[in-house]
């Protein structure tokens, strides 16, 4: 999933500051997601999709981009 983040946020043109501040979460905990380290919670994975314009599937289906 953090690999599809990472991937949906480049697209956008966002950098993990940007999305973070967006998201309401930390730049560590964005990292680390990013990075497989950390789990999400549906609410967090939920404003992600959000500010990405894409849905949460498409940030957890593993044949997304």
């Amino acid at each position: 999933m953090g690999r599809r983040i990472r991937a949906y946020r480049k697209l956008k043109g966002y950098t993990q500051q940007e999305l973070a501040d967006r998201t309401g979460i930390s730049l560590a905990v964005l990292g680390a997601v990013e990075r497989g380290n950390r789990c999400l919670e549906d609410q967090i994975l939920d404003k992600i999709a959000i500010v990405l314009e894409v849905g949460v599937k498409e940030l957890t289906d593993s044949s997304s981009i």
